[in-house]
């Protein structure tokens, strides 16, 4: 594969998990622009490779999703092409195995996704922490719920579930705040010449270097070696928590972000995820492709 190169400028971050030591407070050399949209099959996709990366190497770097308003200017004829988009969706999901449950363009379709993006935005003003984790819910809500995250009251649902403010983000929906955030996103994403999605852009803060373009879905090695490629070293990674923490942590989690995680067969995933499902701690979501399961508190 080829690595486009890219300049990028930014500041320092730090951030911090209070409950696990893989993601302990320490000043992070890499900065990571995730560009992506919520209705793209394919950045869903991408989340069993950021979860490995941050098991194994989170200590390394942090992550700034970065809402590009891509699938955002697709026409009206795209969206007026449901079977298609339910074709792509599901074709995604068979070779992925992150369930992309098609019927949602046939059923319950989304006719304005920039307000999804703009929910995201109206998030991340709760904290960097908030809108990753209102993300992961609006992925869900709509992959494997089949919900039309343009609605209103289904952002305030997604948004409870992410236990931010609901005041404050029903008031920041629409805020002048929230708007500017989408067009810096989508100003960033045309400075940086992203025109596909998922793509992730690295770069070293401690060392003034262009950064490192990685435009598609890769397997799990590539986004390795290219974040060792931007460390200058090869670190050994962290070692990973009880599979029971690991859920209980992230609360829903597919088979398949299981199996990257941890190494294992789907066989051996499904083995170890029935154990749980048994002695009660966890229970398997009904979808379309693959297994989800959800930890019971």
């Amino acid at each position: 594969m080829s690595w486009n190169q890219s300049e990028l400028n930014g500041s320092n971050n730090t951030s911090t998990s209070a409950n696990y030591s893989y993601l302990n407070l320490v000043q992070k050399p890499i900065e990571m622009y995730v560009f992506i949209d919520p209705l793209c099959p394919e950045c869903w996709s991408l989340e069993p490779y950021l979860r490995k990366l941050a098991m194994e190497y989170g200590r390394f770097f942090t992550v700034r999703p970065i809402v590009t308003g891509l699938l955002n200017s697709m026409s009206k004829d795209t969206f007026g092409q449901p079977r298609k988009l339910k074709e792509i969706w599901e074709r995604t999901a068979m070779r992925t195995g992150m369930s992309c449950d098609g019927d949602l363009w046939l059923e319950n379709p989304v006719y304005f996704p920039t307000i999804a993006s703009l929910a995201i935005k109206a998030a991340e003003l709760q904290g960097k922490r908030a809108g990753r984790v209102f993300l992961r819910r609006l992925q869900e809500s709509l992959f494997l719920m089949k919900q039309n995250i343009s609605d209103k009251e289904v952002l305030i649902k997604i948004a409870k579930e992410a236990k931010l403010d609901i005041d404050e983000f029903e008031v920041d929906l629409y805020s002048t705040s929230a708007k500017k955030a989408l067009q810096d996103d989508i100003k960033l994403t045309q400075e940086m010449e992203v025109d596909y999605i998922p793509t992730i852009v690295l770069f070293n803060q401690a060392v003034d270097e262009q950064g490192i373009k990685v435009s598609g879905l890769y397997p799990y090695e590539i986004y390795e070696l290219v974040l060792q490629e931007m460390l200058q070293r090869s670190p050994i990674p962290s070692e990973k928590p009880p599979l029971e923490e690991f859920i209980k942590h992230y609360e829903v989690v597919g088979s398949k972000e299981i199996s990257i995680v941890y190494n294992w067969t789907m066989v051996k995933t499904e083995k170890e995820m029935k154990k749980l499902q048994f002695s009660r701690k966890v229970e398997r979501i009904p979808v379309k492709y693959g297994s989800f399961w959800k930890y019971i508190s």
